[in-house]
């Protein structure tokens, strides 16, 4: 696949200079987009999360031409710190009905995109994830993250409830009383607790986590697609299907991927003792 590179920042908006922003490219079928607020910690002050929510739209089209796996990664010492906390006091002070605008025209349909994309999406943690930072960690597939890795979810410290989908996010895959824990009192936890709990995939040295990230979305995109597109769409419906539809979901997608080149190609290469050569349908 071609390359496709850019910077998709706010001056789009007619406001912050390059750098700042959200970078997004696509290498080898793999889309990057990365957080470029190193300064402040990736904080998601308004211009931030439009350039994100921006690059989600973007790489979501992308996979309909030929983009089979995605990274989330940050630049500097922490992914995200979450919500902008001095534009969200300002907005308080002057215009206290906008500051929680961002909720429904920014994290919202950021979480909505992200969690419907067809392709894997792996995202690599170093620093700092915290309240909406994490939320936007939690809508991967696969999360890497740095051994010095914090995470917290913030949002009772200051007030508030969370967003970003991170109490349905950590219901779902806690279950409710560690997430009850979680939510209450605010409690920090590691890289490796998450890891301990499957939140995180895989812990590396601190400083790797990009690289780490990288490789194993190239693996994921040298994969089957159609496969991973269909064992996301049953993972997603999981948890509320009943056990006879999910047999039967699960027949009617098996059916359909046998008729599949990559299948055939994975089968063939079996029999030859040779690793498959997955074309991605």
């Amino acid at each position: 696949m071609a390359v496709t590179e850019g910077t998709i920042t706010e001056n789009q908006a007619g406001e912050c200079p390059a750098p700042y922003g959200v970078a997004y490219d696509v290498t080898d079928a793999v889309a990057v987009i990365e957080l470029r607020g190193p300064a402040s910690g990736n904080a998601l002050d308004t211009h931030m999360r439009s350039a994100l929510l921006l690059a989600a739209r973007r790489l979501t089209t992308d996979t309909a031409r030929g983009v089979r796996a995605a990274l989330i990664t940050a630049r500097g010492r922490h992914f995200c710190v979450g919500q902008d906390l001095k534009e969200h006091a300002r907005l308080l002070k002057t215009s206290p009905a906008a500051a929680f605008a961002n909720i429904p025209n920014d994290y919202n349909p950021l979480v909505k995109e992200l969690h419907a994309l067809p392709v894997p999406l792996v995202v690599a943690v170093e620093g700092a994830c915290v309240g909406a930072g994490l939320g936007i960690a939690l809508c991967a597939d696969v999360r890497v993250a740095g051994e010095g890795a914090r995470f917290a979810t913030a949002f009772t410290g200051i007030g508030l409830t969370s967003d970003s989908g991170v109490a349905r996010a950590l219901a779902h895959q806690l279950g409710p009383s560690r997430t009850a824990g979680l939510m209450l009192l605010g409690d920090r936890f590691s890289a490796r607790d998450a890891e301990q709990w499957g939140l995180v995939h895989r812990v590396v040295p601190d400083g790797s986590a990009t690289a780490e990230g990288l490789a194993l979305a190239g693996s994921l995109a040298d994969g089957p697609t159609a496969a991973h597109r269909e064992t996301k769409a049953l993972l997603r419906s999981a948890a509320t299907t009943p056990l006879p539809a999910a047999l039967e979901r699960e027949a009617v997608v098996q059916r359909r991927l046998g008729a599949t080149g990559d299948h055939h190609e994975a089968v063939a290469a079996f029999l030859e003792h040779r690793n498959p050569a997955f074309r991605g349908h």
